[in-house]
């Protein structure tokens, strides 16, 4: 179990060892923004990247990944069949999934999607403190037409309460994140506020965590490394950057170079 700061570094030290040497395949049903920068965090940061989304062959895709990331920011009525099929095989075939809920609470066909998935019980639930607000309320753990959150702060009892209520984990992003099981709660400000400047990299960071799920069995650490690595990353990366270009170039440069030294 994750306790302290020293044991959160290590374990994460340990786990992106772990992943690049096993190179996991993640299955990405991504949306058009984010699919070129989430393929290449991949990437760089030492994992396998697929971007499939055809209904006809989700299913038999997921049986040959390590994990699943599924993002509703792009939808369409046979996308939207796509996700549910491939969240039933990643359940079917024991493979981790992640659920990036963009946009959650913006339009009712988003609203029902969230809620057409979650029964699938993703095994990790990643999006920013208003979206982790938005699917708490559609999943009846929170008074629906919920405000949007101003900060994860706002969020993380939320957070926990959605936790609890999936048995899965759920990470509230900004510039603090909050990662949580229902029962542990770990808060990382590490970052930088050029990371809101780079269209899709909270999409992107979605692809790193099922990178990390893929290779451990417990959600929530997996869960901690990856967030950590990539605030970490974050902050590498605006020591070499003069402006949004650069700085998105200078994070995958980082993504690919992190070694557990820059960690602890």
């Amino acid at each position: 179990m994750i306790r302290t700061q020293a044991d959160i570094a290590a374990q994460t030290g340990k786990l992106l060892a772990q992943m690049r040497r096993a190179r996991p395949l993640v299955h990405n049903i991504a949306n058009y923004v984010s699919m070129d920068i989430a393929a290449n965090a991949l990437l760089a940061i030492g994992a396998s990247p697929a971007m499939v989304h055809a209904r006809e062959e989700v299913a038999e895709f997921v049986s040959i990944s390590s994990a699943l990331v599924v993002n509703i920011g792009t939808l369409s009525t046979p996308w939207i069949e796509g996700m549910k099929l491939a969240a039933e095989a990643a359940v079917a075939h024991h493979k981790p999934w992640v659920l990036d809920p963009v946009g959650a609470g913006a339009t009712r066909l988003r609203n029902e999607a969230v809620a057409a998935l979650l029964p699938h019980r993703p095994s990790i639930i990643r999006g920013n403190a208003s979206e982790i607000m938005a699917v708490a309320g559609g999943a009846g753990v929170a008074p629906k037409g919920v405000d949007s959150a101003n900060t994860t702060e706002e969020a993380t009892a939320l957070a926990v309460s959605l936790a609890t209520h999936q048995r899965c984990v759920v990470i509230a992003t900004g510039a603090i994140d909050v990662i949580t099981d229902g029962k542990r709660v770990v808060k990382l400000a590490n970052g930088s506020p050029m990371m809101t400047k780079v269209t899709a990299l909270g999409c992107a960071l979605s692809a790193v965590t099922g990178a990390f799920a893929a290779v451990t069995e417990d959600a929530f650490e997996a869960s901690v490394a990856a967030v950590a690595v990539y605030g970490i990353v974050g902050e590498l990366a605006a020591e070499h950057a003069a402006g949004p270009g650069s700085y998105r170039v200078a994070f995958l440069d980082r993504l690919a170079s992190i070694e557990v030294r820059h960690i602890e």
